[in-house]
């Protein structure tokens, strides 16, 4: 006996799911409240997010014609209330929302414990850029703070071989989302300073929306990123997501894969540099050799090397000239003294008082004041006559 039901094929029956849907009136208008999820807008203007309450969440797309509309720029952690129809993806038969219209009605409550965790971290000084430590140029190992069955662990250490294929890398294994993910995650950072094994860290995962990354927002995993020793690179989803601990750690990378390149100097380039600067060295050596050369060349070519007798005896010729003109010098000196003396001598015994006393000459004074003129000795009356053995005391008889 024949089967009187239909087959469909996959198309057609999601097809079918469609048009019911699109047809049903109490869904082809309606309103949904709920917080924005895994936001995402696509180069075509088309969004594309989840909105979601506390039990449950449904796929939402929003078409660029409608988006243009929009007086606000939506982004995860909003509330809002969508208005449009409910409708299937035909190609993945999956459930969606369409948006023709979207209404904030304030932020969630994730968004807003991001921001008030943000806030109280920034007055504590966990983002101040003054303490945030350099990533070395030449690590000697990378340590990497993942999931261990992820595909960011891949990436790393794939971009890490190819750069720098001999450098090791050391995993601290942590579940990246869920419960007690942020409790492993500080937990594997200190671990990693307790060790010390590696002088860089990665800490990161891939895309997701923000309660995917919410881990990375708790303030166990700041404090751990904060009290680090070792410099952390945050990479943390995708280039558009920003978690708490992108904030705190020394470097931030918009991608895993960007982190492992962040981290890691790539051994061909630096084999290109260092054969530049071998190039370069031994350039400036030869030129330096070349110029002494030159330097020896003329010194070997002086006098004082092809002829040192000569040489002698020219500043020994030269010392004698020297000795004559001293000597020469000092007579001439000698004797411009003994006749300065000699001056000096007949000066003194012209002016002796005994020579002039022996020759009769007196000296005539009053009050101790010598009388120089006649008129001084009639004024004076009384007068005194120094001689040789003495003094005699006169008056004036006018």
């Amino acid at each position: 006996m024949t089967d009187p039901t239909p087959v469909f094929s996959v198309s057609e029956i999601n097809e079918y799911v469609r048009l019911t849907l699109a047809n049903e009136p109490n869904l082809a208008q309606v309103s949904v409240r709920g917080e924005i999820s895994g936001f995402h807008r696509h180069q075509s203007g088309h969004l594309y997010f989840t909105l979601k309450d506390a039990n449950a969440s449904v796929s939402c797309a929003m078409f660029a014609m409608a988006a243009r509309k929009l007086s606000f720029i939506p982004k995860d952690g909003m509330q809002v209330c969508l208005r449009g129809e409910a409708s299937l993806y035909v190609r993945s038969g999956s459930f969606q929302l369409i948006a023709r219209d979207l209404r904030r009605e304030g932020e969630g409550d994730l968004y807003r414990k991001f921001i008030e965790y943000k806030d109280a971290l920034e007055k504590q000084g966990y983002f101040d850029a003054e303490r945030k430590k350099s990533v070395p140029a030449f690590p000697h190992c990378v340590g990497i703070v993942t999931s261990p069955g992820g595909a960011v662990l891949h990436d790393i250490q794939t971009i890490i071989a190819r750069r720098y294929a001999s450098l090791p890398t050391r995993l601290y294994p942590a579940a990246v989302q869920g419960i007690g993910a942020a409790v492993q995650i500080a937990a594997a950072i200190t671990l990693a300073n307790r060790e010390r094994a590696c002088d860089v860290l990665i800490v990161g995962r891939g895309g997701g929306s923000l309660e995917d990354l919410w881990a990375f927002n708790e303030p166990a995993v700041a404090k751990a990123i904060f009290e680090s020793k070792i410099p952390v690179i945050s990479a943390v989803g995708h280039e558009t997501d920003f978690t708490i601990a992108d904030f705190v750690a020394d470097l931030r990378a918009p991608t895993p894969s960007a982190a492992a390149e962040l981290a890691v100097p790539e051994r061909a380039m630096l084999a290109q540099s260092l054969t530049a600067l071998q190039a370069r060295l031994y350039r400036a050596m030869r030129s330096a050799m070349e110029r002494k050369r030159r330097k020896l060349t003329f010194l070997l070519g002086g006098a004082a090397f092809l002829r040192p007798l000569h040489r002698l005896e020219t500043q020994a010729q030269y010392l004698s000239e020297l000795q004559t003109r001293l000597t020469r010098t000092a007579r001439q000196n000698i004797q411009n003294r003994q006749t300065q003396l000699e001056n000096n001598n007949l000066r003194l015994a012209a002016n002796d008082l005994q020579s002039l006393w022996d020759k009769g000459f007196v000296y005539a004074g009053h009050n101790g004041a010598p009388l120089t003129s006649a008129a001084s000795a009639r004024a004076a009356k009384q007068f005194e006559l120094h001689f040789a053995d003495g003094r005699v005391d006169v008056g004036v008889i006018v």
